[in-house]
């Protein structure tokens, strides 16, 4: 049986997870986006648009730790690959460089990675998209200062529940001389974890094509607790499902969830923006994955 709770009215699921309807000033946060991250290709040191795969939508972005970080400990950085949301059906990595700049500065290796959108394709076509993404990222990490035995994910909205995935993926069964636990982490931000509701929801079904039965295959939700470590945070002003897809992951996969936060002030959006700012309770559990610094008090 799905963990989704029914609910008789289509409308109903429109409101619960429509949210650039819920979020008028959406707009605005989109163009801070584009803003913020434009500012950080143009600072960093980047290397951009790197082939993981033949199709032209496997590109990913790079940017190298600081030199002065690696300088200072001769060390390989730790990696976080970074998974822009959108419903799998719309956004671009680059809409998200903007996270790179603090974690780079911190000492960390950033990897923000596209992937071809629904309808064009489906979710489960993308999700075997990011575990390519993740095979090139481990065996390249180290031509780029990463170590490849360092590798946390994070994700917004639908990437978070592709962090997820990536976390619960079977690696050594994409291939043998792969790592059981290439991905250590995930650092999954409102992110999805029950499929089974976006079928109801008429803005969002006709894109998604999930039957029931691919919508529980997708769910990490009904999956077997992964090898490696989550943290699932959400805007405490985000939709009842929201609050319940995130408390439900936590039953799921209790052993292996190190924190679910509702992040005070913060709506499905605006959320995200915390990644970008030292100091806060979600940039500080970023660090902590990565073994950057200590764990938010």
């Amino acid at each position: 049986m799905s963990p989704t709770k029914r609910h008789p009215s289509p409308a109903w699921f429109d409101d619960q997870y429509n949210n650039r309807a819920r979020i008028p000033e959406h707009p605005a946060i989109l163009q801070h986006w584009a803003n913020a991250s434009a500012q950080a290709r143009a600072q960093l040191a980047g290397v951009l648009d790197v082939p993981y795969g033949a199709d032209p939508s496997e590109r990913l972005d790079i940017f190298p730790a600081a030199p002065m970080n690696r300088a200072a400990t001769g060390a390989l950085a730790p990696v976080l690959v970074h998974i822009h949301g959108g419903y799998w059906r719309a956004l671009d990595k680059r809409d998200q460089s903007f996270i790179a700049p603090p974690f780079v500065a911190a000492g960390a290796m950033v990897v923000l990675p596209n992937h071809a959108l629904c309808p064009a394709v489906g979710i489960e076509h993308i999700v075997m998209q990011l575990v390519r993404a993740l095979v090139w990222v481990h065996r390249h990490a180290a031509e780029h200062g990463g170590d490849a035995s360092r590798i946390v994910v994070s994700g917004h909205s639908a990437g978070g529940h592709l962090a997820a995935m990536l976390l619960a993926c079977d690696w050594r069964a994409v291939a043998p001389d792969l790592p059981a636990d290439l991905v250590g982490a995930a650092l999954s931000i409102s992110g999805v974890f029950d499929l089974e509701p976006l079928r109801h929801a008429p803005f969002l079904a006709p894109d998604l094509k999930l039957t029931a039965a691919l919508a529980r295959r997708l769910s990490p939700a009904c999956m077997s607790a992964p090898r490696g470590w989550l943290v699932a945070l959400v805007g405490a002003d985000e939709s009842e499902e929201f609050l319940r897809q995130s408390a439900l992951i936590t039953t799921a996969w209790r052993p292996q969830v190190l924190a679910v936060e509702a992040v005070p002030g913060r709506h499905h959006m605006n959320v995200l923006n915390e990644m970008a700012e030292p100091g806060s309770r979600t940039h500080r559990w970023g660090l902590r994955l990565l073994g950057l610094g200590p764990q938010p008090g």
